[in-house]
């Protein structure tokens, strides 16, 4: 089975906190465009799309005067909508994906499941609060939003680790791995990828 000929998606979002416009293609060179008004967010989304062999054109105003939670979090929202319609109805993918990423003294291991079934299971070591400006908070509540609007089960583990910063990096390159696996196409998989027949 040949490669679907396009597998891309354009995301528009504008509330009251947030206005984004994003474009994203599965099957990139790990192309970036991203201004999301949180630099922190932009090196982590830069990286998940580098190491996920995505194309990634983003960009964000909010009201990060406040803080930068409505940003984060938003944009979440719109890269899970992004990969969703992306996939179309999950056919011909391997669905499935796992992969560990060293980061130093780090260890982060992501797992993911193409379930239509959104869970998040976060279970990373307590994190200094900021790196540099971020709220390191706020990468469970943009992994959350993204695996509830992609329509995945994800777990998130981070077993050891000093530095912050290494451990949300390993987290962000060991996603983009994972999503690239788990969205290959799998030439022995006829439709969707579930003894049921459907997600």
């Amino acid at each position: 089975m040949s490669k679907p000929a396009s597998r891309i998606s354009q995301i528009e979002r504008t509330t009251g906190e947030t206005a984004i416009k994003m474009n994203f293609a599965l099957d990139g060179q790990g192309k970036h465009e991203i201004n999301t008004g949180v630099p922190f967010l932009d090196h982590m989304l830069r990286l998940l799309t580098v190491h996920g062999f995505f194309n990634l054109q983003l960009s964000c105003v909010g009201d990060t005067p406040i803080d930068d939670h409505h940003s984060v979090e938003d944009i979440g929202i719109c890269l899970g909508q992004g990969f969703k319609q992306a996939l179309d109805d999950f056919s011909s993918i391997t669905r499935y994906g796992n992969f560990s990423i060293p980061m130093d003294e780090t260890l982060a291991r992501v797992s993911l499941d193409f379930s239509n079934r959104p869970f998040l299971h976060y279970d990373v070591i307590q994190l200094d609060q900021k790196t540099g400006t971020f709220d390191t908070t706020l990468s469970e509540e943009f992994l959350r939003a993204f695996a509830f609007n992609a329509g995945i089960t994800l777990h998130v583990e981070v077993k050891y680790g000093k530095n912050t910063h290494h451990v949300i990096e390993a987290i962000f390159k060991a996603l983009g791995r994972t999503l690239d696996q788990a969205t290959s196409i799998d030439p022995r998989v006829t439709g969707i990828l579930s003894s049921k027949g459907s997600l």
